[in-house]
Protein backbone atom coordinates (compact mmCIF):
# COMPACT_ATOMS: atom_id res chain seq x y z
CA UNK A 1 0.00 0.00 0.00
CA UNK A 2 2.90 2.00 0.67
CA UNK A 3 4.36 1.54 -2.95
CA UNK A 4 0.90 3.22 -4.08
CA UNK A 5 1.17 6.65 -2.08
CA UNK A 6 4.46 6.85 -3.09
CA UNK A 7 4.30 6.59 -6.56
CA UNK A 8 1.26 8.66 -6.19
CA UNK A 9 2.69 11.53 -4.56
CA UNK A 10 5.77 11.23 -7.31
CA UNK A 11 3.32 11.56 -10.22
CA UNK A 12 1.89 14.15 -8.33
CA UNK A 13 5.46 15.93 -7.80
CA UNK A 14 6.28 15.59 -11.57
CA UNK A 15 2.46 17.13 -12.71
CA UNK A 16 3.08 20.27 -10.31
CA UNK A 17 6.12 20.89 -11.34
CA UNK A 18 5.24 20.94 -14.89
CA UNK A 19 1.58 23.04 -13.96
CA UNK A 20 4.55 25.84 -11.78
CA UNK A 21 6.85 25.77 -14.98
CA UNK A 22 4.03 26.84 -17.14
CA UNK A 23 2.34 29.60 -14.83
CA UNK A 24 6.21 31.41 -14.32
CA UNK A 25 7.02 30.73 -17.84
CA UNK A 26 3.69 32.12 -19.08
CA UNK A 27 3.89 35.40 -16.87
CA UNK A 28 7.66 35.51 -17.95
CA UNK A 29 6.69 35.34 -21.51
CA UNK A 30 3.36 38.15 -20.77
CA UNK A 31 5.99 40.59 -19.59
CA UNK A 32 8.41 40.11 -21.83
CA UNK A 33 5.64 40.71 -24.46
CA UNK A 34 4.71 43.99 -23.00
CA UNK A 35 8.52 45.32 -23.14
CA UNK A 36 9.35 44.31 -26.34
CA UNK A 37 6.01 46.06 -27.94
CA UNK A 38 7.24 49.22 -25.66
CA UNK A 39 10.81 48.58 -27.26
CA UNK A 40 9.59 48.13 -31.16
CA UNK A 41 6.86 51.18 -30.45
CA UNK A 42 9.80 53.58 -29.00
CA UNK A 43 13.36 52.81 -30.99
CA UNK A 44 11.43 51.81 -34.37
CA UNK A 45 12.51 47.78 -34.67
CA UNK A 46 12.11 46.80 -38.02
CA UNK A 47 9.17 43.81 -38.84
CA UNK A 48 11.38 41.68 -39.88
CA UNK A 49 13.13 40.92 -36.16
CA UNK A 50 9.61 40.66 -34.55
CA UNK A 51 9.18 36.78 -35.27
CA UNK A 52 12.99 36.32 -33.99
CA UNK A 53 12.53 39.03 -30.69
CA UNK A 54 9.27 36.27 -30.06
CA UNK A 55 10.95 33.23 -30.55
CA UNK A 56 13.85 34.19 -28.41
CA UNK A 57 11.39 35.63 -25.64
CA UNK A 58 9.35 32.31 -25.72
CA UNK A 59 12.53 29.98 -25.25
CA UNK A 60 13.54 31.83 -22.35
CA UNK A 61 10.31 32.01 -20.49
CA UNK A 62 10.22 28.38 -20.98
CA UNK A 63 14.20 28.01 -19.62
CA UNK A 64 13.56 30.12 -16.94
CA UNK A 65 10.18 28.23 -15.85
CA UNK A 66 12.08 24.90 -16.18
CA UNK A 67 14.72 26.10 -14.28
CA UNK A 68 12.59 27.35 -11.31
CA UNK A 69 10.22 24.69 -11.13
CA UNK A 70 12.08 21.20 -12.33
CA UNK A 71 13.53 20.14 -8.71
CA UNK A 72 13.17 15.91 -8.94
CA UNK A 73 15.77 14.58 -10.40
CA UNK A 74 15.13 11.86 -12.86
CA UNK A 75 13.86 12.32 -16.58
CA UNK A 76 14.55 16.10 -16.45
CA UNK A 77 14.65 16.33 -20.83
CA UNK A 78 11.07 14.80 -20.71
CA UNK A 79 9.57 17.05 -17.95
CA UNK A 80 10.85 19.86 -20.21
CA UNK A 81 9.63 18.51 -23.78
CA UNK A 82 6.33 18.40 -21.87
CA UNK A 83 6.79 21.84 -20.54
CA UNK A 84 7.81 23.41 -23.52
CA UNK A 85 4.72 22.10 -25.87
CA UNK A 86 2.33 22.60 -22.76
CA UNK A 87 4.00 26.04 -22.79
CA UNK A 88 3.04 26.79 -26.46
CA UNK A 89 0.08 25.54 -26.52
CA UNK A 90 -0.86 26.95 -23.48
CA UNK A 91 0.79 30.83 -25.26
CA UNK A 92 -0.86 30.22 -28.55
CA UNK A 93 -4.41 29.87 -27.14
CA UNK A 94 -3.64 32.93 -24.44
CA UNK A 95 -2.07 35.53 -27.30
CA UNK A 96 -4.71 34.56 -29.27
CA UNK A 97 -7.41 35.16 -27.37
CA UNK A 98 -5.86 38.58 -26.78
CA UNK A 99 -5.79 38.88 -30.56
CA UNK A 100 -9.72 37.27 -31.30
CA UNK A 101 -7.65 35.37 -33.39
CA UNK A 102 -6.63 31.39 -33.73
CA UNK A 103 -4.87 31.15 -36.68
CA UNK A 104 -3.45 27.47 -36.98
CA UNK A 105 -0.20 26.86 -39.55
CA UNK A 106 2.98 26.15 -39.99
CA UNK A 107 3.93 28.53 -37.55
CA UNK A 108 2.12 26.96 -34.68
CA UNK A 109 3.64 23.48 -35.81
CA UNK A 110 7.63 25.78 -36.09
CA UNK A 111 6.62 26.95 -32.45
CA UNK A 112 5.66 23.67 -31.01
CA UNK A 113 8.82 22.04 -31.86
CA UNK A 114 11.68 25.13 -30.54
CA UNK A 115 9.53 24.68 -27.71
CA UNK A 116 9.67 21.17 -27.11
CA UNK A 117 13.84 21.38 -28.19
CA UNK A 118 13.86 24.57 -25.82
CA UNK A 119 12.12 22.49 -22.94
CA UNK A 120 14.37 19.31 -23.72
CA UNK A 121 17.48 21.40 -23.23
CA UNK A 122 16.02 23.43 -20.14
CA UNK A 123 14.96 20.23 -18.64
CA UNK A 124 18.61 18.54 -18.94
CA UNK A 125 20.30 21.75 -17.59
CA UNK A 126 17.85 21.93 -14.45
CA UNK A 127 18.30 18.40 -13.53
CA UNK A 128 22.00 18.40 -13.80
CA UNK A 129 21.98 22.19 -11.92
CA UNK A 130 20.15 20.43 -8.76
CA UNK A 131 22.22 17.54 -8.83
CA UNK A 132 25.61 19.14 -8.72
CA UNK A 133 24.10 21.72 -5.14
Amino acid sequence: MRSKNSAANKEHGYVFEIVKANIIALVIALIAILLSALAVKLFNVSDTAIPIINQVIKSASIFIGCIVALKKPNNGWLRGVICGFTFVMLSFLVFSALQNSFDFGLSLLNDCALGMVSGMLSGIIAVNIRNRG
